[in-house]
């Protein structure tokens, strides 16, 4: 893993949002009139775009899924947010890439005043030269037209480019903008979800995939 930049997913792949996101679907649930007391089962909002995801769960049509979207948002803004942890090892990952020379990113379908804050309250925005999420309007929430966008916008080169994620978004994005990926299996995609993508690279742990940059310079 050569690559001199490194495209990251936030929420499963830096942090554990578990908590915060999946309080706030329940929450707008109930403002949709749906009551779902088993949080566990709200867990595969986690990575897709919101907007789909709603749609696809509860049938909603586009104007009930984003009804939807801005309850979630009501909640999300003022306390999921914080509801969210920094996986083990992650701060000592990002400092070995540092410590070699390599240009971090952040790359998230979330929008991107959430992920700034998000990274800014737990201490790792520092790690990053930019951070790209999309708009509140749902621009750029499909991750083939941000990863896009944060190449041009950098001027980065796809082959000195990896994009390291925990969901099938994140490898397609990759993938349909010719970047090698790395699928880690600590997050919220499953096995079969994220090998059906062939990423370049899997690792199941923080552990390993900092161990394979130690390894690769």
């Amino acid at each position: 893993m050569h690559h001199q930049n490194i495209l990251f997913d936030l929420d499963g792949t830096l942090t554990d949002p578990r908590a915060g996101i999946t309080r706030s679907i329940q929450y707008a649930l109930g403002k949709m009139g749906i009551h779902e007391p088993d949080l566990s089962k709200l867990e595969h909002f986690i990575g897709p775009p919101l907007l789909e995801a709603f749609m696809q769960a509860y049938g909603f049509d586009e104007t009930k899924a984003r009804q939807a979207l801005n309850f979630y948002r009501e909640r999300f803004k003022v306390t999921g947010l914080y509801e969210n942890e920094v996986f083990e090892g992650v701060i000592e990952l990002l400092d070995v890439l540092q410590q070699q020379g390599r240009h971090l990113y952040i790359a998230t379908s979330k929008p991107w005043e959430f992920a700034r804050e998000i990274a800014r309250h737990f201490d790792f925005s520092r790690h990053f030269k930019m951070i790209y999420g999309s708009e509140m309007d749902g621009t750029r929430t499909n991750k083939v037209e941000l990863i896009r966008h944060l190449l041009d916008e950098e001027g980065l080169e796809p082959a000195q480019t990896l994009m390291i994620g925990d969901r099938k978004h994140d490898l397609i994005g990759a993938r349909l903008n010719g970047l090698d990926c790395v699928a880690v299996g600590y997050g919220f995609g499953d096995r079969d979800e994220l090998m059906g993508e062939t990423p370049t690279w899997h690792f199941d742990t923080v552990a390993q995939l900092r161990s394979a940059f130690l390894l690769a310079l």
